[in-house]
């Protein structure tokens, strides 16, 4: 997915939950983690919500910070279990062996986070798994980047039922804890303030049968990841733009509402908000822009009555109209008439 600087990088709420349950296990308030983060609780009642990129760096921050443990993200790592990231995790998990494991999470981590990937970098008896972000000048947080290559050789030793050590590991930040705490994860003392953070695995490990393989769950589970693949793929078809034809056509009559506009789309309420929020709008400035544009066509026409004009937008009142036009162009609609003249 390509970002523009307009565009707001979005992942899964799904890791603040993570991050939320981590810290309260360790005695904090989940409130007082919160604070301050822009973490709308909402979100841990909906299993399909996305929350800004930066909120997530905020609630890492703010848990080592309340938790005084720098290798938060080592520990919250040392934690997972199976479905704490729902497909992806499944997806991963039904992988007939290690590698195929990680071709999945390579393949399907945009479901989770729209700037994370991985490159998987066979280098004869090691192979290389490289974690970066696809946007220039951007990177994990280090918490994060913890989190994540923790995470990978976690997952892999409960998938193979026996310990994964990494032959290397390299991180981009600085080193934040007691090295004894690397090595109790990883099995060795990473390298830090390297080009790109990145774990090392023995190929062979990778090439072993998982146990608990399921080829029937995993096609499964497979197929229905590449359907929410495809469907993040159209997304940027911009729904904005659907939101604003939906506008425009029922503007005229009656201003028509969130709910009914979220019905037209086959969307819930809130799926809607989120959505047009992960580019960079919401309704009400949908609903604005198109008053105004229309504005603009209707006052042109001479024969539409000012307060024709206030009723085609979808204003209760023509009143409501005037102080819109006056905030849109610094005018008053009967000044810009006369201005035609």
């Amino acid at each position: 997915m390509t970002f523009t600087r307009s565009s707001i990088p979005t992942v899964s709420a799904r890791i603040g939950a993570l991050i939320l349950q981590r810290a309260s296990g360790l005695g904090m308030d989940a409130g007082q983690l919160m604070s301050g983060t822009g973490f709308d609780p909402a979100w841990l009642d909906d299993a399909e919500a996305r929350m800004p990129l930066a909120v997530e760096e905020r609630l890492w921050t703010r848990a080592v910070e309340l938790t005084g443990k720098p290798s938060f993200g080592l520990l919250a790592a040392s934690l997972i279990r199976p479905g704490e990231f729902d497909v992806l995790d499944y997806a991963v998990r039904t992988a007939p062996d290690l590698r195929t494991a990680l071709q999945r999470l390579a393949r399907y981590n945009r479901l989770l986070h729209d700037l994370a990937s991985f490159e998987i970098i066979p280098l004869g008896e090691v192979t290389r798994i490289e974690h970066r972000f696809e946007a220039a000048g951007m990177q994990p947080c280090p918490p994060a980047a913890e989190f994540t290559l923790a995470s990978l050789v976690v997952v892999a030793s409960q998938l193979g039922g026996e310990p994964v050590p990494a032959q290397a590991v390299e991180f981009r930040h600085a080193a934040r804890d007691e090295v004894d705490s690397y090595r109790r994860i990883f099995g060795v003392v990473p390298s830090f303030q390297a080009p790109v953070s990145c774990v090392v695995l023995a190929s062979e490990l990778l090439d072993r049968p998982v146990p608990a393989a399921d080829p029937a769950l995993s096609r499964i589970v497979t197929a229905h990841a590449e359907q929410l693949l495809a469907a993040c793929d159209r997304q940027p078809e911009n729904l904005a733009m659907q939101v604003r034809r939906q506008l425009a056509e029922g503007m005229a009559h009656g201003m028509i509402s969130l709910r009914t506009v979220a019905g037209q789309l086959n969307l819930s309420e809130r799926s809607l908000q989120r959505r047009l929020a992960s580019q960079d709008t919401s309704f009400a400035d949908l609903v604005d822009e198109v008053r105004h544009e229309l504005a603009r066509r209707y006052m042109a026409d001479e024969r539409l009555a000012l307060g024709e004009v206030a009723y085609l937008l979808g204003f209760s009142d023509p009143s409501a109209f005037h102080r819109a036009f006056k905030r849109w162009t610094g005018t008053t609609p009967a000044a810009a008439r006369r201005m035609r003249h």
